[in-house]
């Protein structure tokens, strides 16, 4: 299989996987408190999810090791399962696409604030990303995801720690935007520029945006991005914002819906289009077929 970087440069629109969380969160409600978890209770589950995805056409599958850091996993006690729980993940994802698909380790916020803002010191987060990408990088992955961020030095720790630990395995590094009357930004005030300009700094290979919005907002940060980087772009949408019904979240875009307003997601050069939070394997399938008729 070419290397991911290689299939991007030749031009190609690779399709990423969906949600992992709220699939999983339907599940049990204990996974709600911790969604690794199931890495140590039910690895066949994450096959499963991994398989769903595969099935669909996703080109790009993802671990469930978003909050998989040590310090994220201290909250709920299980910082001393570290190693298992990122290695089960990984294994989980390898056995069920069986090198049909790229694998790409999920690492997200830590759950701490940085100093001055917080109590955490930058290389303490710094120490938690590479201790949890060298135990991933142990088993194998073809990319790290460095997802949902909205503090652009956490950011840039999560990037250098993937970097330091396996300088081979490409980067992506996805921040979360808001929209304000002065265009897009985290809740920690980081601008699309900003994040684009401070993640290539940091060694990000793929940069973009995941998570907060629906697909038509996710158009316009796009264009942001695309407006301030040459670096090859990755888009998640959520399936719109969720809504409780009856104490469920409900996420209202189709599978149609989104793979129809994608495809300027397509035409604005964006390299990865996949989904994020209430996206199904029958979103991932929509936009396989959406990408494919090119």
């Amino acid at each position: 299989m070419k290397n991911l970087l290689q299939r991007i440069s030749e031009g190609e629109t690779l399709v990423a996987d969906g949600a992992m969380g709220t699939m999983l969160m339907t599940l049990d409600f204990e996974l709600k408190k911790c969604p690794e978890i199931v890495n140590l209770a039910h690895p066949e589950i994450l096959e499963g999810i991994a398989l769903q995805y595969l099935e669909a056409g996703a080109d790009i599958i993802q671990t469930n090791t978003f909050g998989a850091s040590p310090l994220k996993l201290a909250l709920n006690q299980l910082d001393e399962k570290t190693e298992e729980i990122n290695k089960n993940a990984v294994k989980a994802v390898k056995k069920a696409v069986g090198g049909r698909a790229f694998v790409s380790a999920s690492g997200g916020p830590t759950g701490r604030l940085l100093k001055p803002f917080g109590d955490t010191d930058p290389e303490e987060i710094y120490q938690a990303f590479e201790q949890q990408f060298r135990f991933i990088a142990e088993i194998g992955v073809n990319v790290f995801c460095i997802e949902t961020m909205t503090d652009i030095t956490e950011a840039t720790l999560a990037v250098e720690a993937a970097k330091a630990v396996a300088p081979q395995i490409p980067v992506m590094a996805t921040m979360t935007f808001d929209e304000t009357p002065r265009g897009y930004f985290t809740i920690m005030g980081v601008s699309v520029k900003q994040a684009a300009e401070e993640l290539q700094k940091a060694g990000a290979d793929i940069v973009g945006s995941n998570c907060g919005n629906g697909i038509l907002k996710m158009i316009k940060v796009a264009r942001e991005f695309k407006n301030c980087t040459d670096l090859p772009l990755l888009i998640q949408a959520n399936a719109g914002l969720p809504e409780l019904v009856d104490g469920k979240l409900v996420y209202r875009e189709t599978p149609e819906f989104m793979a129809e307003k994608a495809r300027e997601l397509r035409e604005i050069g964006v390299s990865i289009i996949g989904g994020c939070c209430g996206t199904t394997p029958e979103h991932i399938k929509a936009l396989r077929k959406m990408v494919d008729s090119r």
